[in-house]
């Protein structure tokens, strides 16, 4: 896992998804399990998209894109990414990250679609707009 710190510009994060400020000062930092991701779809530009929705990896503890068809633990909705992350060069190194876990969400602005089951997982924590 690469830990050193780093400064990155990446242009314009877009934040859009997000529905209001709230929730976005309590983030948790998770460890994002990068093999779970693809490379042409979820970070085509070298960067994991803010917005995008993980899921808790029940083997590794580490978090992964949300998948509802997945029985890995992933097919339990979290929370998102709240800001993006640079992916490493290969899949296989893990990343730190910044997950919202609380606060409100613009489905239509969302990098990847969040089903039915996902929004009902974090009911209660996250209102979908």
């Amino acid at each position: 896992m690469e830990l050193s710190l780093t400064t990155q510009t990446f242009g314009v994060d877009d934040q859009s998804w997000l529905g209001s400020e709230h929730g976005t000062q309590a983030t948790e930092s998770v460890t994002l399990d990068t093999s779970t991701f693809t490379a042409g779809t979820h970070y085509p530009a070298g960067y994991f998209k803010s917005g995008l929705p993980l899921g808790k990896i029940t083997a590794t503890g580490k978090y992964g894109l949300y998948n509802s068809a997945a029985e890995d633990g992933t097919e339990t909705l979290v929370g998102f990414l709240f800001a993006a992350v640079k992916a490493p060069a290969v899949n296989t190194v893990d990343v730190g990250a910044a997950m919202l876990v609380h606060g409100k969400v613009r489905t239509s602005r969302l990098p990847v679609e969040v089903d039915a089951a996902g929004q009902a997982d974090v009911a209660g924590s996250i209102r979908f707009i």
